[in-house]
């Protein structure tokens, strides 16, 4: 019972991260409505958005002691180490990405504000890069638990990160524009585009 109570909380949490996530980065669209006070009311949002995805974490940490009963086996057929150095190999690479996009979008990844302008740094390359850094922590979590199913659920973050990410540039469309327009058919979403070469 407590399995699937956990479990069930896991998904409504996932559901919930979503909706929060994707109300908080709709400022714009917000302002239109109920003024500049959508800024504010949207750094809110995000802090409820990331309330969720603590209750994820939370969520993976019980699953460990409360398993579904799945045909997966509970753990790995490999030694916990194994999972661990595979988790390492994705995390770091992952949590790297991620903290450069924070510190490239400064304040504007936990509060967003009116007067700020477009990215540089690492958003020259990519425009997406905390989304792309976070979404493979969820598996990585799943392999330090050693957990065929946690790292196989994790991929249903891969669509909800996506559809977070079309809300974010909705409204980074009306904040900024067509320089936004022209951004966006110049950099890849999650992952750099070749550069035209002419002839």
């Amino acid at each position: 019972m407590v399995a699937w109570i956990n479990f069930a909380i896991l998904l409504i949490s996932s559901i919930l991260l979503l909706y929060f996530y994707a109300r908080s980065v709709s400022p714009a669209g917000q302002e239109m409505v109920i003024g500049t006070q959508a800024y504010q009311r949207c750094f809110y949002l995000r802090l409820i958005g990331g309330f969720f995805e603590f209750v994820i974490m939370a969520n993976y940490i019980l699953y460990i002691f409360f398993p579904l009963p799945t045909p997966l086996p509970e753990r790995f057929p490999w030694s916990w180490w194994i999972s661990m150095i595979i988790g390492l190999i994705i995390g770091i690479p992952a949590i790297t990405l991620m903290v450069i996009g924070s510190r490239h979008a400064g304040e504007e990844t936990l509060r967003p504000k009116k007067e700020h302008t477009m990215y540089g740094g690492i958003y020259t390359k990519i425009r997406h890069p905390q989304a792309v850094g976070e979404v493979f922590l969820f598996a990585v979590m799943g392999l330090i638990l050693n957990s065929p199913f946690l790292t196989l659920f994790s991929l249903i973050y891969f669509p909800i990160f996506i559809m977070m990410c079309y809300s974010e540039e909705q409204d980074l469309l009306l904040r900024y524009g067509e320089a936004y327009a022209e951004y966006c058919k110049k950099t890849g979403a999650f992952w750099p585009k070749k550069p035209r070469t002419k002839f």
